[in-house]
């Protein structure tokens, strides 16, 4: 897999040649091959709970839609494989439809709270669930409530990681929650022992 080598088209190289980057992207475009995903990105997009996927229609114009679920609902099946899940949704299925047309993609990944973003290009599938129940099974999620449509894979033909300049840490609920539980725990339980003192104090 070479991520440069689909980005880098003739278009790139000559605003790369003008802006003086060039040289040392084509470094990269001629060296950084990857052998697939690896663990570092399988853990990384286990963690993930949102991502964008972007399509190209029929008008060429593309589509970016944003995708939601619970954490790891985009399942790395082996180094070059990664699917989900199709949730049913507003019904408007402009990337469904897309697909129909131009399965290539675009994935952008992005973790906010630890300034990591991921970009991945890949070749997308559209599989009916009532055909593919052993992968259904691997993709289920168990206790989150959705309506499933059907199963999209993606074949990955590329990827490359983002600096982390210009993100903005945001955290989730539930990532705050996390991290201040022990503290919350101490402060309860400081309170349960003053209301204890109270009572003996008579106060």
């Amino acid at each position: 897999m070479n991520y440069s080598k689909i980005a880098f088209t003739d278009a790139v190289k000559e605003v790369q040649e003008k802006q003086g980057s060039r040289t040392s992207y084509a470094r990269v475009e001629e060296h950084k091959y990857t052998d697939g995903l690896t663990e570092f990105e399988e853990e990384f997009i286990a963690r993930q709970d949102s991502f964008y996927m972007a399509t190209i229609s029929a008008s060429g114009y593309p589509y970016i839609q944003f995708r939601g679920g619970p954490k790891g609902f985009l399942k790395m099946l082996d180094q070059e494989t990664l699917a989900f899940i199709d949730f049913g949704g507003n019904k408007q299925y402009i990337s469904t439809g897309n697909l129909a047309t131009n399965n290539k993609v675009a994935l952008f990944i992005l973790d906010q709270a630890a300034k990591e973003r991921l970009k991945i290009f890949a070749e997308a599938s559209i599989l009916a669930i009532d055909e593919n129940p052993e992968l259904y099974a691997k993709l289920d999620l168990k206790g989150y409530s959705f309506k499933p449509e059907r199963i999209i894979v993606l074949k990955v033909k590329g990827y490359d990681w983002n600096c982390p300049q210009h993100i903005t840490p945001r955290f989730t609920i539930a990532e705050i929650q996390e991290q201040f539980g022990d503290q919350a725990k101490y402060i309860n339980q400081l309170e349960k022992e003053n209301a204890v003192l109270k009572g003996r104090l008579g106060v």
